[in-house]
């Protein structure tokens, strides 16, 4: 499976890159939304994670363009986030995330979202 991260803080990078590989999945990065669009309409990532504190446009933002797209929006988009008040979870539905993970994310959760969306895809 190949999985796009959309993130800009390089630990997180690391550390969700770690655990995409170690599951035998492929991982490309990008640290914006504008970028993430171009990456994804070139690759056609399996599924996207999404920070939604990028620089620039915003995740919810990204989402939505993601979309709002024919040839890209019938990709996941899971959001991973800090963003944990109340409302958090429902702004990210609403904006087109398929699923809401808050930051920080454990190995064990961020395996069984992948797993779950990998499951989907094999059906």
């Amino acid at each position: 499976m190949l999985i796009l991260y959309v993130e800009d803080n390089f630990e997180n990078k690391l550390f969700v890159r770690r655990v995409i590989e170690s599951m035998g999945h492929e991982m490309m990065e990008a640290e914006t939304g504008p970028d993430s669009l171009l990456i994804a309409a070139e690759r056609k990532p399996d599924l996207i994670l999404m920070d939604v504190n990028i620089p620039g446009m915003d995740g919810l933002e990204t989402t939505a363009r993601f979309k709002q797209d024919p040839g890209l929006s019938d990709i996941p988009v899971i959001a991973l986030t800090a963003n944990a008040m109340k409302g958090d979870k429902e702004r990210c539905l609403a904006a087109g995330c398929d699923g809401y993970m808050q930051k920080p994310v454990g190995v064990s959760d961020l395996r069984r979202e992948i797993n779950l969306y990998a499951s989907k895809l094999s059906l």
